[in-house]
């Protein structure tokens, strides 16, 4: 009976009817204001909710969410940037990238001429046009026509220590659209459009118990788009020279002691990780050269002395 006494109340109370109807009206005014409810594949709330979450999310959703209005190539170039950033897993350049072993290693040098129409000469590179002039002249692999690790009739202007990796992120004096989401360090490198974030970045190299560094100056051998090798961890494409995928100057060679065509790891590794060395003496490109007076108290002693 007590019940029956409630509920008749709450039927008849005006003013628990008034405010029943006014939060009824206030719901179905809201409704009708937000419209359909959207739903899950709603490009408006996939586009709210990507802006929502980390950069790692948002590289692993924009190939299925948003439609890229490029031409076949280029956008080919950019899915598989987006693989190669997921599998590097680096959003910053404060980590280094694995090791690529056992690479087929080939020697170039500045100013080394082609033996045929088919490759280039490297009197200039992919990013100096004059880096014959820039290094200060032909850097002679013959042993008898050098000395420690320089050529005996010069002193080069540019670090002698210098490799070439088949990637170049620079396209007709623009940096390619898949560079910013391929190169972990891009983010802090980059200075303009058109300028490599690649030229003089530091790798190291062993070979047979010996570990060297040198400066990425070029790009080679034979390709100039093998992101996902160079970034990505999948092994060189195919080539005339052994699948080769890494161009070490004569100082390298002459250091890790490589016999021609040769085998050798490599990685790319952050300045502050490279040691004293050889490596650090010359050249106007030379990071220990423009930082020498911060780093000269800190650098680390290499375990190899030369």
């Amino acid at each position: 009976m007590g019940m029956d006494r409630a509920n008749t109340k709450a039927r008849t109370d005006p003013k628990s009817s008034r405010l029943l109807l006014f939060l009824v009206s206030i719901a179905s005014a809201t409704s009708f204001a937000a419209g359909p409810a959207a739903k899950n594949d709603d490009p408006a709330v996939l586009a709210r909710d990507a802006m929502k979450l980390p950069n790692s999310g948002l590289v692993k959703i924009e190939s299925k969410k948003i439609r890229l209005l490029k031409t076949d190539r280029a956008a080919l170039s950019l899915s598989v940037a987006r693989r190669v950033y997921v599998n590097n897993n680096l959003s910053d350049s404060s980590a280094e990238l694995p090791w690529r072993l056992n690479i087929t290693t080939t020697v170039f040098w500045v100013g080394e001429q082609s033996p045929d129409s088919i490759a280039i000469s490297n009197e200039k590179s992919a990013w100096d046009g004059e880096w014959f002039s820039s290094y200060g002249g032909y850097d002679d692999p013959s042993l008898e026509n050098r000395r420690n690790f320089i050529p005996i009739n010069f002193l080069p202007r540019q670090n002698p220590f210098y490799v070439a990796l088949p990637y170049n992120d620079v396209d007709q004096h623009h940096t390619k659209p898949e560079a910013a989401q391929a190169i972990p360090w891009f983010r802090n490198a980059f200075v303009r459009d058109g300028q490599s974030v690649c030229k003089g970045r530091w790798i190291e190299i062993r070979h047979k118990g010996k570990v060297c560094y040198a400066q990425w100056e070029d790009v080679g051998p034979f390709q100039t788009d093998d992101l996902e090798y160079v970034f990505g961890g999948q092994r060189p494409r195919p080539n005339r020279n052994g699948d080769a995928g890494l161009d070490v100057s004569p100082a390298v060679r002459d250091y890790l002691g490589l016999c021609g065509l040769d085998f050798c790891d490599w990685r790319f590794v952050n300045f502050w990780n490279v040691p004293w060395g050889p490596w650090a003496f010359y050249g106007d490109n030379n990071t220990f050269l423009h930082l020498r007076p911060k780093v000269i108290a800190v650098i680390k002693r290499s375990a190899h002395p030369f």
